[in-house]
């Protein structure tokens, strides 16, 4: 079972997350998280460890008001929240890959309709922005 849309786009690292956090806004996602793998592998483990995974960063993205749909639906929601947006790049590459949770998981763990539908919402949003990245 899968569980993220990905697209690869051939941006430099930089530009790669910029766009990705412009694309998640017009899709009225905000960015309240973000996690720098990379510099967390080379504080906790080891330059090396975080050298070989190469780039990799986690913006854990909301859209409030599906947020707040889903979380009077469902306050145990909250556990499953923000949506995680991945952006990597593996060292030497030419490529950025770009991933976001595939938010129907969320109606899956669930299994309330309403929830489904908010997932719905959600997916498509994030489907959408992937696709605004593929086309620049």
């Amino acid at each position: 079972m899968g569980y993220t849309h990905s697209i690869t786009v051939s941006l430099d690292w930089e530009e790669a997350v910029a766009r990705t956090r412009e694309a998640l806004g017009r899709q009225g996602f905000g960015v309240l998280t973000e996690i720098d793998v990379h510099a967390v592998l080379a504080a906790k483990i080891s330059p090396e460890s975080a050298d070989r995974i190469g780039d990799y960063i986690i913006l854990g993205a909301c859209n409030p008001h599906l947020a707040n749909r889903g979380l009077l639906t469902e306050p145990e929601l909250g556990a499953l929240l923000p949506c995680n947006v991945v952006v990597r790049r593996a060292p030497g590459a030419d490529e950025t890959t770009i991933e976001t949770i595939d938010a129907q998981v969320l109606a899956r763990v669930s299994g309330n309709p309403a929830i489904r539908e908010v997932a719905s919402d959600a997916d498509t949003r994030l489907k959408a922005a992937l696709d605004q990245l593929r086309a620049d």
